[in-house]
Order: C-alpha cells, then sequence, then structure tokens
C-alpha cells in the first residue's frame, strides 16, 4: 500500500520518518540544557561530559542484544517500547534530585534509543525493495534534520520557562513518536517467521562482504566527525578563532542543515539510480575536503559554506551507506544492522575525546585532519566495492 500519489513509498517508511522528526525534535530541545542542568549539582566539568556520555555509552552496550529483543516482540513493538523508554526516562531525568539520579536515568534512556534506532533501521531495510532504499533513507534521514532544526529554536523558548521544561517537553514527543510507532506502523508480512528461522547468510559471510565494510566505515566516520568532533570544536572555532558571538554557531549549524536537508532527495534518487559506490564516494570526498578546509576558514561566511558543503556530503553519506548496508545484509538477520549502529556509537564517544587529545597537543588541524582521514578510509572502501556488486535500480539484486 502506498502512502500517497506524490511517493513511490509505503506507508511504514514515512511514518518512520514521522516519528524520526518528533524523536529529532525533543533531542535538539533537551540536548543543549543537559550540561547546564547537571552542572546545577555542583559537579565538575569531567562529570557533566560523564552525564553526556552515557547515553551513547549505554547505546553501545545494549546494541548487540537488540536483535533477539526484536526477533522475539517484532520491529513494530521494539521500536515503540524504545521510545517510551527513553521519554519516561527524560521525564525522570527533569525530576532528578541528585546527579547520581541525573546520570542513571541518562544511561536508562541510552537503552531505550539503542532499542527504537536499530529496529527503525531494520524495519526501513526491510519494508522496501532494493530500488528504492536510497530515497526510504533519504526521507528518514529528513525526518530527522528537519526535527533537529527546529528542535534548538523551542528550546530556548523552554528554557526561559525553566530549565527542566525541556526534559517534560522530550518526554513528550517521545511519547507521540511511540504511539506512532505502536499505531501507524507495521511489520512486513511474513517477518515474525522469518526471524524465527536461521538466518540464510552468515555472519562472517556479511563481514566478509565489500559494502559492509564501506558502510561501517562510513558510519564510523560520520558519528566520529558529524556527531563528535564538529559539535564539540566548531563552536570553539567560531568564537575563539573567528570571534564571533556563541550564537553564530547554532546559526551556522542550522543553514548547514537546511543544505545538508535540501540535498537528501537528489543523494536518495541518485543512490538508487547511479548506485551506491558513486555517491558515497562523492559524499566522502566532499566531506573529507570540508573537514580539513573547516579550521582554516579565515572568516564566518568561509565556514558556514564550509560546513554546507559538508552537509551536502553528510546527505550522500546519510543514504548511500544505508542501502549499502541493505544489499550486503539481505538473508543475515538483523544482527548486520546492529553491528553498524554500534560502529557509529563508537565513532561518537571517541571522536570527541580523541579530537580534543589532538587539538589541546597539536592544534585544531591535526583534531579535523584526524576525521579527514577516516572519511577519506570509508571512501577508499566505497571505491573497491566490485561494480557486480553495486546495486542499481532496474538491475537484479546481488549477493556475494
Amino acid at each position: 500500500m502506498k502512502f500517497s500519489l506524490r511517493t513511490p513509498l509505503p506507508r511504514t517508511v514515512v511514518m518512520l520518518a514521522v516519528s524520526a522528526f518528533f524523536v529529532a525534535v525533543g533531542f535538539g530541545v533537551m540536548i543543549p540544557v543537559l550540561p547546564i542542568f547537571a552542572s546545577s549539582f555542583g559537579v565538575s566539568n569531567f562529570l557533566i561530559g560523564l552525564v553526556v556520555s552515557a547515553f551513547a555509552g549505554m547505546r553501545l552496550a545494549i546494541s548487540p542484544f537488540c536483535r533477539r529483543i526484536s526477533d522475539r516482540i517484532g520491529h513494530r513493538r521494539t521500536i515503540g517500547i524504545g521510545m517510551w523508554i527513553v521519554g519516561g526516562s527524560s521525564a525522570l531525568c527533569g525530576l532528578a534530585g541528585s546527579y547520581a539520579e541525573l546520570l542513571l536515568w541518562r544511561a536508562v534512556g541510552g537503552l531505550g534509543s539503542a532499542m527504537f534506532t536499530i529496529s527503525a533501521t531494520a524495519l526501513l531495510l526491510a519494508s522496501v525493495g532494493p530500488e528504492l532504499r536510497g530515497r526510504a533513507s533519504g526521507l528518514y534521514q529528513g525526518g530527522f534534520l528537519l526535527g533537529g532544526m527546529a528542535g534548538p529554536a523551542i528550546g530556548g523558548l523552554l528554557a526561559g520557562v525553566s530549565l527542566t521544561a525541556p526534559f517534560y517537553f522530550y518526554a513528550g514527543t517521545l511519547v507521540v513518536a511511540g504511539t506512532i510507532a505502536f499505531t501507524q506502523l507495521h511489520d512486513p508480512p511474513g517477518m515474525a517467521e522469518a526471524a524465527a528461522l536461521a538466518p540464510t547468510r552468515p555472519l562472517g559471510e556479511v563481514i566478509a562482504d565489500s559494502r559492509f565494510r564501506a558502510a561501517c566505515l562510513m558510519s564510523f566516520g560520520q558519528g566520529w566527525q558529524s556527531f563528535g568532533v564538529r559539535s564539540a570544536l566548531v563552536p570553539i572555532l567560531v568564537v575563539g578563532a573567528l570571534g564571533a558571538e556563541p550564537s553564530w554557531a547554532g546559526i551556522a549549524f542550522a543553514i548547514a542543515a537546511v543544505a545538508q536537508t535540501a540535498a537528501l532527495p537528489a543523494a536518495g534518487r541518485a543512490t538508487d539510480m547511479v548506485g551506491r559506490r558513486p555517491v558515497m564516494i562523492v559524499g566522502g570526498l566532499l566531506a573529507a575536503a570540508s573537514t580539513i578546509a573547516t579550521p582554516f576558514a579565515p572568516n564566518l561566511q568561509v565556514l558556514i559554506v564550509l560546513l554546507c558543503v559538508y552537509g551536502v556530503g553528510s546527505a550522500a553519506l546519510g543514504t548511500a551507506p544505508t542501502a549499502a548496508l541493505g544489499d550486503a545484509t539481505k538473508g543475515a538477520g538483523s544482527q548486520p544492522v546492529a553491528i553498524y549502529s554500534m560502529v557509529g556509537d563508537l565513532g561518537a564517544i571517541l571522536g570527541p575525546l580523541a579530537a580534543g587529545v589532538l587539538a589541546d597537543h597539536w592544534g585544531m588541524g591535526a583534531a579535523f585532519g584526524a576525521g579527514t582521514a577516516i572519511l577519506l578510509a570509508g571512501t577508499v572502501a566505497a571505491a573497491l566495492i566490485p561494480a557486480r556488486l553495486d546495486r542499481r535500480s532496474g538491475e537484479p539484486e546481488t549477493v556475494g
């Protein structure tokens, strides 16, 4: 069943994108105030950072078990329950009376996040054929991006009401997203029966697949650079190196997010029509070139242009690797999807820490250079995908 006359994508994919929007809106509202709220308990900067890292750390720890959960109760239920867990934990964070309580409930939120992220990716890939995987991934990523742009603006208003209001708002958006999951998402026919059977493709064979390795390396690079280094160091560049007001960091990120969102439809179509490999190569080169140039931007205008170029590259890296993942994991169950998610989380955890050390000892050029090297490594891995395995619309699906 198609959702509308304007899209060839199934209703489940569109509803996943809508759920992603609500998740991202709430996340964007809450994240800016989390360090400030943690500091209100009189703890050190290290412990403030630990609250931020606890979420990603728990995601990484619980990811290996998410496949068993989704295989037992289905992707739809796993997504809904995971979202409600994050929503409940967010409300409890707002009610926390001590640092220890805040840390505990923030970590619990990571558990729910791993559940819905991995199951949503698996359901997305299972709901479309290979000829639509790029466009489906683009729409899903677009939901996150639009929510991420709206969230900080709403968060600024809520923070003026109280420091805990964003936590309750985030809880509300997750309740909405979880309800959408339970009422609007549907596991494809036969998914439950297929989950009860042993995978027809061994995990070792998937890991040996060049498409899977390239997708994972790109996921690590995106986690390292997009969710880690950029968020940690670009605001420092804006204020320290360019002498601009802190608010310009948010403005720069918002403009880049607009560029990334605008590029997603074209990236999705190109992924399906031209192939995963060329889109990954172009995206990797754009992201790497803009990353290495970022710390040397002479003024704010050039920095914004570079962030926009990175956004366009990131649009390609948000669609093509996911499509390549779906191509490589056909018949292998959801365990490879969990590995893919874990690799991205690992990059997001290690990136800011490593970049901080590099920046302290060797400067911003070294910090951004490390991210560039990882993105280029992913680009090389994509270039090594054999042409016979690079899926295009209208071609038979190949596994090998």
